[in-house]
């Protein structure tokens, strides 16, 4: 069974998507004007790149290897999705979609859910 649709609350946004990168990956620096892009075309969903490097005294223990790795959370800050995805823009996008329409599941690892809201202080 679905949960319902992500609600804002009283800051406007429906969800947090949080792009895990490094400054020195080629990669992510092709996806930050992609993910900025679509950051500004879906305004009530709050978009952070985070440099995993700066601060990894937020990850804990997590380990990221792989990029770009993505995390999504609902507005009360429960990690719906984390994981590496292919750096298009449409998959972001169908991602943002399937998380705003209440398609993601919780993520059942207590890492993620431990992280997410130390992120969500983030700016």
């Amino acid at each position: 069974m679905n949960k319902p649709p992500f609600s804002p609350p009283a800051d406007g946004h429906a969800m947090h998507v949080f792009c895990l990168c490094a400054q020195w990956c080629g990669t992510c620096r092709e996806y930050q004007p992609i993910f900025e892009q679509l950051a500004a075309q879906l305004p009530d969903v709050r978009f952070v790149w985070v440099d995993i490097e700066a601060h990894d005294d937020l990850l804990g223990d997590l380990d990221i290897e792989n990029f770009p790795t993505l995390l999504i959370a609902d507005a009360q800050g429960q990690a719906r999705f984390a994981g590496t995805v292919l750096p298009h823009a449409e998959t972001l996008q169908r991602m943002c979609q399937a998380a705003l329409a209440g398609d993601f599941q919780l993520v059942n690892d207590p890492v993620w859910q431990s992280i997410t809201p130390e992120l969500m202080r983030l700016d």
